[in-house]
């Protein structure tokens, strides 16, 4: 299931006279994190000016027309002049109501910019109720504390950290207790998001002992997700072979019989447990198994069993004879391996070391849908890729070196679009850079490996000899996303 997601995060805490907030710029980055993460791409804005939100609005204007679902999130200081919101940035001035309206962000204005656009559903959440000091020196009513009802167009929902005339908690540690109760529930899988809301109000209610209530406007026409597990999005595999560790082994067939010693880690178990299927069990058996059946030879093949390896490496001619859509299902089972684990979530740590063996197969021309699910399978979760696996695109990399007085040249930068990817992951970081060793095809793998782009799609620069020059590596780097 693809999604095409945008937003637009706004976190206020540096205001003026020293009304500083605690939580809003922190509440921000980690929306900006948890967005991301989500599939969004994200424009984000911390301490910013009128001017600055006003421009971040017109780039936010150009996503959401080329973009599914647009999202608007903002947390810092909100305020009600005559029934109307108005956002408060680092230069709002609050000598008065006056000058705070014309120096204030109107809510109506992200509204309608949202609306006028070509995007089917838009999302606004505002943490923007704190208790301001600046608002109670103008001698208001206490029905004009925190935000005003407003109108919420078709495809829209609009999230309030509090109901009417509230005043919103600040939290006592990182975040305030609306985006702490939200980022607590935002990776629920498979919730719609008005039932997500509700699990935030619940928290928000039991952090507050009840005296902060989270409020929703919603004209939403269809049903909308923030996170989308695999299971839900593919369709054509049960999901107890999506989550494998459900697959029931019982009653036993070729297929189940032969998942079974693959899964026993047990070389002696497992090489004879594949090299006994015979062509007649792979074209009896049910798309499911299969899907397992693969997962399991990929597993194994990166347990290093001889039998799952060159069941591989020959895929072509071992599915020769068995329908096509009977092929596809064990590769695909092979490809979503590499990505998901036993249950159907996608994995911190990819099983990468057999990943260009079987990427190797994207060669071939009717193999190719198996690499299109692999690749629609991981769109969700694109952020954690430089380029999704299973998309046809040459990937060109440029390496820059320094060498030293005996000639061998250290690598300082692995560049991808213009940008050095390489950094350093180590706790203790000093000026001194150690390196060690390194063979120009180990580096080459290095570099396929931890971008997760396979090598026949890599065209890597280099300004030193690849065949005579001494290559050093900086220890405690990391190409990974």
């Amino acid at each position: 299931m693809s999604r095409k997601l945008t937003a637009l995060v706004v976190g206020i805490s540096n205001y003026p006279n020293g009304e500083t907030l605690k939580n809003p710029a922190n509440d921000a980055e980690d929306m900006t994190n948890a967005l991301q993460n989500l599939g969004f791409s994200v424009i984000s804005k911390i301490d910013c000016t009128i001017e600055a939100l006003d421009r971040a609005m017109e780039s936010f204007k150009d996503n959401l027309n080329s973009n599914d679902v647009g999202l608007f999130y903002f947390a810092g200081h909100g305020m009600q002049i005559k029934g109307e919101n108005y956002l408060n940035a680092i230069d709002t001035n609050f000598f008065d109501e006056t000058s705070a309206k014309h120096s204030s962000f109107p809510l109506n204005q992200v509204i309608d910019v949202m609306d006028s656009c070509a995007n089917r559903t838009n999302l606004i959440i505002l943490d923007a109720c704190r208790n301001n000091r600046f608002v109670r020196g103008w001698n208001r009513g206490a029905e004009q504390q925190g935000l005003a009802s407003v109108y919420t167009p078709r495809g829209t929902l609009i999230a309030f950290a509090t109901s009417p005339g509230e005043v919103a908690s600040d939290g006592a540690e990182r975040n305030g207790r609306y985006t702490e109760a939200l980022l607590r529930h935002i990776n629920t899988p498979d919730i719609p998001v008005e039932d997500l809301f509700k699990r935030v109000r619940n928290t928000l209610n039991t952090t507050t002992n009840g005296k902060q209530t989270s409020w929703e406007h919603t004209s939403l026409s269809g049903d909308f997700y923030f996170n989308i597990s695999v299971g839900r999005s593919i369709v054509i595999y049960g999901s107890d072979a999506i989550s494998d560790s459900q697959f029931i082994l019982k009653p036993a067939t070729p297929i189940k019989e032969a998942i079974s010693g693959l899964k026993s880690n047990n070389w002696y178990t497992q090489n004879p447990a594949l090299t006994k299927l015979k062509t007649e069990d792979l074209i009896s058996a049910d798309n499911d198994s299969l899907f397992v059946l693969g997962r399991n030879i990929y597993q194994a093949a990166c347990g290093n069993a001889n039998a799952s390896i060159e069941f591989i490496n020959n895929f072509r001619n071992n599915v020769a004879e068995i329908p096509k859509d009977k092929a596809k299902s064990i590769l695909d089972g092979m490809l979503f391996e590499v990505f998901f684990n036993s249950k159907g979530e996608l994995r911190k740590g990819f099983k990468i070391s057999k990943f260009n063996n079987i990427f190797e197969l994207k060669k071939l021309p009717e193999l190719s849908s198996s690499f299109e699910f692999i690749a629609e399978a991981l769109l969700t979760h694109q952020n954690r890729f430089y380029v999704i696996p299973g998309k046809s695109r040459s990937i060109s990399i440029d390496i820059s070196s320094v060498s030293n007085p005996s000639g061998e040249h250290l690598i300082t930068g692995v560049y991808f679009e213009g940008i050095n990817i390489l950094r350093r992951t180590d706790s203790n970081i000093s000026e001194e850079i150690s390196a060690y060793p390194i063979r120009y095809e180990k580096l080459i793998q290095t570099i396929s490996n931890e971008m997760v782009i396979p090598l026949s799609q890599l065209n890597v620069n280099t300004s030193f000899d690849t065949k005579t020059t001494k290559i050093l590596f900086p220890y405690g780097s990391t190409l990974e996303k």
